[in-house]
């Protein structure tokens, strides 16, 4: 990558022309209410992360321009673009791909996020970085983690991965029906209005006691109705 010349833009982003290739890419400035998102973007961006967009990018300033083609349709950055509306910017630094033929541009599209994801993690050293960004005082959330993710990496960490069969075996069996959850998951939610929606969705109630719910709903019964072997 060759940088021919840099000059300082008047919104304090910067302006380059950089060669990769045979193709060469001008980082400039656009108005936001010029980009025009793909209709057909199958990738979601909730408020929440959003939010978490806004909030890096104020934190860090704009690190990656958005992605268009010849007529400012967004290729890559939907949800930059989203966190830029909601920061009031009135333009943003943008790469135009007009050398994309339409095929390559739609591929593009799904290859631009699925190719991130499916990179992995060392466990062991985002713990180690995430430990030595906490004790420096950084916010973590600015990163992109919530705290289920962090109970999840460190609380693994802390007590082992367990045998479930293992830890059962020699314990007595209950005299009921079999009421074994076909599958359990655990859900993070953002803020209360997302639990309240979810226990509408499900028709249940839930409250800052519920640990678990069933669904569909079924009656579970009290330790003096259980016997044992």
């Amino acid at each position: 990558m060759k940088l021919l010349h840099k000059n300082p833009a008047p919104t304090g982003f910067f302006y380059a022309r950089v060669l990769t290739g045979m193709n060469p890419m001008q980082v400039e400035q656009r108005k936001v209410t010029d980009l025009v998102p793909y209709a057909n973007n199958a990738r979601t961006h909730d408020d929440a992360q959003v939010a978490q967009i806004a909030a890096s990018i104020k934190e860090f300033g704009w690190t990656n321009p958005i992605l268009v083609d010849g007529v400012n349709g967004v290729i890559a950055g939907h949800g930059r673009l989203l966190a830029a509306r909601k920061l009031g910017l009135e333009t943003v630094p943008v790469i135009e791909l007009g050398h994309l033929n339409d095929n390559q541009r739609r591929a593009y599209i799904l290859a631009d996020n699925k190719l991130a994801l499916n990179a992995g993690w060392s466990e062991e050293l985002l713990r180690l970085e995430i430990s030595s960004l906490q004790d420096l005082g950084v916010d973590v959330e600015l990163i992109g983690f919530s705290e289920g993710d962090l109970s999840t990496l460190f609380l693994e960490f802390a007590h082992g991965e367990t045998d479930a069969l293992a830890e059962w075996e020699g314990m007595p069996e209950f005299k009921q029906e079999d009421k074994t959850a076909f599958r359990s998951i655990h859900v993070h939610f953002a803020c209360q209005d997302h639990v309240d929606q979810f226990a509408e969705l499900i028709a249940q109630k839930i409250t800052d006691k519920t640990r678990m719910v069933w669904f569909p709903f079924i009656e579970i019964e009290t330790y003096a109705d259980k016997s044992y072997e």
